[in-house]
């Protein structure tokens, strides 16, 4: 039993390495050009070594995008976490922050996540429940105020069309959005410009428009969307 849980810590070890190695390629390849007889050059291993943990590319992608997924969702509950659960616009404000945090301190892996499909890459399912976990939180926070009946949006705004109901649906049940249609489209339209405004930011979008204070910006932005989710404190 000693000498497996030894194998077993050598085993994580070298993983933890490769994975490692791997993380600054992606900064200086792409994910495209991810190698690994690359990786197994920088650690002095033979090329038929390195496949003992990782069968192909595509393994080590994999491993690459749970690891990415489960750090953004670890940083979104744990700013959750940090704020009164009573104050929901500023639990979806924390939550907004930490991604967009996280990006910007790890650009080349939120690239990985949320920028181009890497050519003749497939996700397999086991990256489902990682990449999740961000979405989860958010679902929380909007069911949680919708529950306590502080969800007000601004204004009249108009209903979801018919035909993505059955997408809405989809939406409510990976999760758990205990919420109606108009709300989930509007919860829903605050995710994607969550990401959308953070991509624009790393991607260099906002270069010569949003120059002298981006964490301002940014803070306002997702404070609208907010509003448009119909968030009180």
């Amino acid at each position: 039993m000693a000498a497996r849980t030894a194998r077993e810590r050598v085993r994580a070890e070298l993983i933890r390495e490769i994975t490692d190695i791997a993380r600054r390629q992606l900064g200086t390849e792409g994910a495209a050009g991810l190698s690994l007889r690359a990786v197994a050059r920088e650690m002095g291993m033979v090329s038929s070594a390195i496949y003992r943990y990782f069968p192909s590319r595509d393994d080590l992608l994999t491993a690459l995008i749970i690891d990415g997924y489960n750090a953004v969702g670890e940083a979104v509950e744990q700013a959750d976490a940090g704020t009164p659960a009573d104050d929901f616009a500023g639990r979806w404000l924390a939550v907004c922050r930490a991604v967009r945090e996280w990006a910007l301190a790890h650009p080349h892996e939120y690239a990985l996540l949320y920028g181009s499909p890497v050519p003749g890459y497939k996700a397999p399912d086991a990256t489902v429940s990682a990449a999740a976990r961000d979405t989860v939180v958010f679902a929380r926070i909007v069911s949680a105020a919708h529950a306590a009946g502080a969800i007000d949006p601004a204004g009249p705004l108009p209903p979801p069309p018919p035909s993505i109901a059955e997408d809405l649906a989809r939406v409510r049940a990976a999760v758990d959005l205990a919420a109606p249609d108009d709300v989930v489209v509007r919860a829903l339209t605050a995710w994607a410009g969550l990401y959308g405004t953070v991509s624009f930011e790393l991607f260099g979008q906002f270069a010569n428009t949003v120059e002298d204070d981006r964490a301002a910006y940014f803070d306002h932005t997702m404070t609208l969307l907010g509003r448009l989710v119909g968030l009180k404190s």
